[in-house]
């Protein structure tokens, strides 16, 4: 592919559909725009090149003219001093010199069309540069906030997470509550009842014990004398 038929592609290039297929555009755009760089600087050299060769033709197309001029100017002279012959070796040389004036112009009008396309491709890219340039500062911004955000729904995900943790924590505490409710009853299920007829039948046995031992107590002192 020639140079002109590669940055005719360059200039085809849309930026904002190489940015909307990247996954981070911030680091695309940078990258576009080196890439960007690195193609003026050929498409530069070529440029000048061209231009080079367009005022190459154009001086060789001027200095035939000239040439032509001169030689048309001598035949007349020549003439003009009554020498014919001479007049006509000038004469064929300048015929020699209008046969190439047709090759020539078009060599040069070529040219001109070729550097006209490499000006226009080198325009093209100096003034996507400087679109590129300003507007970087707006999408790295927009990513930035883009991250920013992401960080502050990953932190709320968090905190939902954390409200989640409470309410079974919440569950947990109760369920341990209904196992120690259900544990104490077991243990009132468990203990032995309360005999209320033996408690009275131990009171009086109790005092019928003391009863006997006040009879004895008083039988003996009734026997001392006392």
């Amino acid at each position: 592919m020639g140079i002109l038929d590669r940055f005719t592609d360059i200039i085809k290039a849309n930026i904002n559909d190489l940015l909307d297929k990247c996954e981070d555009p911030a680091k695309m755009i940078d990258q576009y725009l080196r890439n960007l760089t690195e193609d003026l600087a050929e498409v530069k050299q070529e440029t000048a090149g061209v231009m080079a060769e367009e005022k190459r033709t154009k001086r060789l197309v001027d200095e035939n003219a000239a040439e032509v001029a001169k030689y048309d100017d001598l035949a007349r002279k020549a003439l003009a001093a009554g020498n014919e012959a001479d007049a006509r070796t000038f004469l064929a040389k300048k015929q020699q010199l209008d046969a190439r004036t047709a090759s020539l112009q078009e060599s040069y009008e070529a040219a001109c069309a070729n550097a006209a396309k490499m000006r226009q491709m080198y325009d093209k890219l100096v003034s996507d540069i400087e679109e590129l340039n300003g507007r970087r500062d707006a999408v790295k911004a927009k990513v930035a906030v883009a991250k920013t955000q992401d960080k502050v729904n990953d932190i709320a995900s968090g905190v939902d997470k954390s409200a989640e943790a409470m309410g079974a924590f919440a569950r947990m505490e109760a369920k341990a509550d209904g196992m120690l409710d259900r544990s104490n009853a077991m243990s009132e299920l468990n203990a032995k009842p309360v005999d209320d007829a033996a408690a009275l039948e131990a009171k009086y046995a109790a005092a019928g014990n003391d009863a006997a031992v006040e009879d004895e107590l008083a039988k003996l002192k009734a026997e001392m004398g006392l």
